[in-house]
């Protein structure tokens, strides 16, 4: 849309930019983070809170699965999901009830869609098992069950305060460099795409072609 009238065509230079206005205008648009320092010492002070609260529990609260992320852009990475299937909880002899009692977050709706994904938390949910100490409800005697750590072991426990409990693994997507082999080298991708094509588009006529060879023979 173009202006109206015989007017100058707008050539506006904008040169309001930090450290270039004159005078006391000269840092008017810059914002201040005084409180940098201040709010860095506020959420340290929140965690330790948190994690005095929770104490002998993870800080990090319930231990989660490791799954990939939806979409082709993001699913070749790892990170942490919403809880663990009832299929994963079933191979590593974990009752769904007793999960939530000792940390381990549940999700009834996930779908295991592969074996690995399934092999990799089963892993991760015994190596929990292995690493966990449960602690008596109460001081008594009588309130130790079948399961529980000895109090033996339960002196001086250190608190876990990792931000996924178990870290999640990154693995390497680095390829190692080496020779081309001979086959590779005769192999053409051009020619199997094209193949491959090509028996896509015939496939009905070929088909066709058999069934009338079938039935003539019949």
């Amino acid at each position: 849309m173009g202006h109206g009238g015989n007017n100058v065509v707008p050539n506006v230079h904008f040169r309001k930019v930090n450290g270039m206005q004159a005078g006391r205008k000269n840092r008017v648009m810059m914002r201040t983070w005084l409180d940098q320092a201040g709010r860095k010492k506020r959420r340290s002070n929140n965690r330790k809170a948190k994690a005095a609260k929770l104490f002998p529990r993870p800080a990090a609260g319930l231990l989660r699965p490791v799954v990939h992320p939806p979409t082709q852009r993001y699913n070749m990475k790892l990170r942490l999901g919403r809880g663990f299937t009832l299929d994963e909880l079933k191979e590593a002899k974990i009752p769904r009830k007793v999960a939530k009692t000792i940390g381990i977050a549940v999700d009834h709706r996930r779908r295991n869609r592969c074996a690995e994904s399934l092999q990799t938390n089963v892993e991760r949910l015994k190596l929990y098992m292995s690493k966990l100490l449960l602690f008596p409800k109460k001081s008594g005697t009588k309130s130790v069950k079948k399961g529980d750590t000895p109090r033996s072991e339960l002196k001086n426990v250190a608190q876990n305060t990792l931000r996924e409990i178990i870290p999640v693994p990154k693995p390497s997507t680095e390829v190692e460099a080496r020779a081309i082999t001979a086959d590779e080298k005769e192999k053409s991708a051009y020619k199997t795409l094209k193949k491959a094509r090509t028996n896509k588009h015939f496939l009905g006529a070929k088909m066709k072609k058999e069934k009338a060879a079938a039935a003539k023979d019949a």
